[in-house]
């Protein structure tokens, strides 16, 4: 089968080749991709990635082949998320990572959901109850971001969404942010959950801008930066937490992958969940997608097609 895989002597990184079929285990589904999305840190992984290696993480397509163990039926719509592997023909999904989708949903947008709608969702229910709680999201005009303005919103915060430029607010209104900021500085009003994924000076504010028994959950590092703050600031907030984020090792920790995926799944299809495909491409020539996220030109998310 076809596959981008890892080629540093590739001026994206990457080489459209043959590879392996891949050999699913009794509890994984083998599933021909019609689309995944393209995550930021999948593309900033790939100068370390070893020759060959295929990344990818959101699935979305058919399952040719069941798992002996449960899992979608064979011929199933579906959406998951892997490790690596899914920017390829076909991929083995387990079966605690995979959701079949409703007929009204798109391979498109069921490739934003996995990484980017679980990552919104579990960061979100780190914050318990937001009935009336002043939820903040940084990075508020990417697909994370996006997904948790609209979780939390309907959940009942207020939500304030900080994003790194004006060009870069439209819309997020419209998604039930309450306040669009520019940039997060250190003082300021306090939040009782906050989602960060910027990294260095924005998550030293954070730690500074926590309630009291409040939480920050850390899922990023966009900015690559390293972070410094004055610990006797977080000390001020007692009972304030900073959770390490990561959604693989969510998928264990939560125990609802599945449940959740259609959840998500079924609130797009119903039109009460909004996606945000902004760019859209040929796998086979990934170049100008891959680009132009990393550059911030993307507003949502980008999603390579494969069939």
């Amino acid at each position: 089968m076809l596959a981008l895989v890892a080629d540093t002597g590739s001026p994206s990184g990457l080489t459209l080749r043959e590879v392996p079929e891949p050999e699913p285990g009794p509890d994984e589904v083998l599933v021909e991709q019609h689309a995944t999305s393209i995550n930021r840190g999948e593309v900033r992984r790939l100068p370390q990635r070893p020759a060959g290696y295929v990344t990818g993480w959101d699935v979305a397509g058919t399952v040719v082949r069941p798992a002996d163990t449960g899992g979608p039926p064979e011929g199933a719509r579906v959406t998951g998320i892997v490790g690596n592997g899914a920017w390829a023909e076909r991929v083995a999904v387990p079966t605690d990572a995979i959701a079949e989708i409703p007929d009204a949903l798109d391979f498109a947008r069921a490739a934003t959901l996995p990484v980017a709608g679980l990552t919104a969702l579990w960061a979100l229910a780190r914050g318990g109850m937001l009935l009336g709680r002043r939820v903040l999201v940084t990075g508020g005009a990417g697909g994370v971001g996006r997904f948790a303005i609209q979780l939390a919103h309907r959940a009942g915060a207020h939500v304030t969404a900080v994003v790194g430029s004006s060009e870069r607010t439209n819309g997020l209104a419209e998604l039930g942010a309450d306040a669009v900021i520019t940039g997060f500085d250190p003082e300021g009003g306090r939040f009782d959950l906050i989602l960060e994924s910027a990294g260095g000076d924005s998550l030293a504010a954070a730690l500074n801008r926590v309630e009291p028994g409040g939480t920050i959950v850390a899922f990023g590092n966009s900015s690559g930066d390293h972070t410094s703050f004055d610990i006797s600031s977080f000390y001020g907030q007692p009972g304030a937490q900073l959770y390490a984020f990561m959604v693989f090792d969510e998928i264990r920790i939560a125990r609802s992958g599945p449940s959740d995926l259609r959840t998500l799944a079924e609130l797009v299809a119903r039109g009460e969940l909004e996606t945000e495909v902004t760019l859209e491409a040929d796998w086979r020539e990934p170049e100008d997608a891959m680009r132009a996220l990393m550059e911030r030109r993307v507003g949502g998310k980008a999603v390579l097609h494969m069939r």
